[in-house]
């Protein structure tokens, strides 16, 4: 048995919302309803993962991209 491209895909994407929420994965992991299709493993509730770019870009660039847009705002 396999995991489909969807259910591989809905176990990333889990994985990237637990990054961006600091919490941890298996209360996400353990919640998810599998069912087998004739492609594999499917996910019946994949996560679902939102969030603010902006809120990204400062933490990739710490506090040099809050003070660039900062800046940007003020001119």
């Amino acid at each position: 048995m396999k995991l489909s491209d969807q259910a591989a895909g809905a176990l990333l994407m889990a994985l990237q919302k637990c990054l961006w929420e600091e919490t941890d994965i298996m209360p996400l992991l353990k919640e998810m309803d599998f069912e087998l299709s004739d492609d594999g493993l499917t996910v019946l509730n994949p996560p679902v993962v939102s969030g603010d770019l902006d809120e990204l870009a400062d933490r990739e660039n710490g506090m040099e991209g809050l003070a660039a847009r900062e800046a940007v705002e003020e001119s």
